[in-house]
């Protein structure tokens, strides 16, 4: 469910929404807690066309900031990381 959330808010946001690719996974350790053995929760990577990477992170990191907060409330608790990367860092 959070891919597809994800992956309809970046679409309407980019002038290339056939180059979004949203891909989800769970993280064994997250970055903070790993030494102490907690789950690390989903990681969500959205790919998108190089010329929409400034569209989706928004000034200032704005428009990134909003799509996370839209996540980490649609998680329900769980935690949730979502990292953009362009096409050209495959």
């Amino acid at each position: 469910m959070l891919t597809e959330a994800v992956e309809h808010l970046v679409k309407g946001i980019v002038e290339h929404p056939e180059d979004v690719h949203v891909r989800s996974r769970e993280q064994r350790y997250g970055a903070r807690d790993g030494a102490r053995g907690r789950p690390g929760g989903r990681l969500i990577e959205v790919r998108v066309h190089p010329e929409d990477l400034g569209r989706v992170i928004g000034r200032g990191g704005r428009t990134a900031t909003a799509i996370r907060t839209v996540v980490t409330a649609l998680g329900e608790g769980a935690p949730v990381r979502v990292d953009f990367v362009d096409l050209t860092g495959r």
